[in-house]
């Protein structure tokens, strides 16, 4: 019979949460260019404070969500012994009744704040709605393209993560069979690592999520041990390597088009990867302290059981309310690197509040918004 130690169990938990909070911190990275891709240079001159910025939201933080694939991928082989269809008809209920519901209030409040000419700036400052120059509010849309973003493209970004991962417990057997045969586990991998290293990505199939959803399916089956790091993964070593590649990738993202031209692009993409790699394997097996100190907080133990609210909730408000946190800031010296830790701050402690008052006043109600989760 397959059993997680308790330990392993605190430390799915604890990541799981700390994963949500930097998403959220990164979700508010403010410098010129907001698009975080691999490969995105700031165009704007070097500081302190910028170059913190994008090491943090485009590089230490970036390890983050392919964890969260892996625990996900790890607990769903862990608890395979029924049927799949049973166990997706219980996913559809705790991932795409969420992914549905969200993705509509998204919807409405962008369709709500486009109503009044302040908030229909900023709307238009994050071009959320963008779809061509003609329409870049939710007001142009025909009423099939508003149906389209609904199902397709959320406003609410990032449940791009829930819908991936739905399709992925959707194919489990098929994922499960290419990761345990002989060899076609070789071509599987092969060809997922291909498509994460290109950043490869359409409706249901996407290279980040595919790779670690399966490569935590592998771990689970092949009993691999996340609890006691081998020689081999030492997290000083590839914490110091993970630090170092974001440190070179970030000076370059700001210095390296006069150096290298466009091939400044596929170079970022591939130290983001590899610092990816190194970050994953640092952070999971040097974080057992941290794991031990904040499973025994109180407020952290009471604050993770919003974990899955707050990350339902915090898109696009996140994006839409970036610029009026500078000008509530006056455009002092250094706001844009203070709302970068102000605004996510407040927007996490706000929504523990709002879950919290929500779940007090109808437990029911908060279950089936977050997908039969409760507290």
């Amino acid at each position: 019979m397959n059993t997680i130690s308790e330990f392993l169990s605190k430390k799915f938990k604890c990541w799981s949460f700390l994963t949500i909070l930097t998403v959220v911190l990164a979700h508010s990275y403010n410098l010129n260019i907001r698009y975080l891709q691999p490969w995105t240079t700031p165009n704007e001159p070097l500081t302190i404070t910028s170059f913190t910025e994008l090491f943090l939201a485009n590089g230490l933080f970036r390890f983050t969500m392919p964890l969260l694939f892996i625990i996900s991928g790890y607990l769903y082989a862990f608890k395979d012994d029924q049927p799949n269809n049973i166990r997706v008809k219980k996913r559809f209920k705790t991932l795409l009744i969420p992914y549905f519901i969200w993705s509509a209030v998204g919807l409405a409040l962008v369709y709500t704040l486009e109503l009044f000419p302040y908030t229909k700036s900023l709307v238009k400052a994050t071009n959320i709605a963008w779809m061509n120059e003609h329409q870049v509010f939710l007001h142009q849309y025909h009423w099939y393209e508003v149906i389209a973003r609904w199902i397709f493209a959320p406003v609410s970004y990032q449940l791009w993560f829930i819908w991936v991962l739905f399709f992925y417990n959707l194919g489990y057997r098929f994922i499960l069979w290419c990761v345990l045969h002989p060899k076609g586990k070789w071509i599987f991998f092969s060809i997922a690592t291909l498509l994460w290293l290109s950043t490869f990505g359409v409706i249901i199939i996407e290279g980040e999520g595919l790779l670690f959803f399966s490569l935590g399916v592998w771990i689970q089956k092949n009993k691999f041990d996340l609890e006691i790091p081998s020689k081999w993964f030492n997290p000083i070593w590839w914490g110091l390597t993970s630090l170092t590649l974001i440190s070179i990738k970030t000076w370059l993202a700001f210095k390296g088009m006069p150096l290298q031209g466009n091939s400044i692009y596929p170079l970022l993409a591939l130290l983001l990867k590899l610092s990816v790699f190194s970050g994953l394997i640092a952070a999971w097996y040097g974080s057992n302290n941290l794991v031990t100190f904040l499973m025994n907080q109180k407020w952290f133990t009471a604050a993770s059981n919003y974990a899955f609210f707050i990350y339902l909730a915090h898109a696009p408000l996140v994006a839409i309310g970036i610029d009026s946190i500078f000008s509530m800031l006056h455009f002092t010296t250094g706001y844009r690197f203070i709302s970068f830790l102000l605004w996510p701050f407040m927007l996490i402690i706000g929504f523990i509040i709002i879950g919290f008052i929500i779940h007090k006043i109808s437990s029911r109600f908060f279950s089936f918004i977050t997908g039969g989760r409760s507290i």
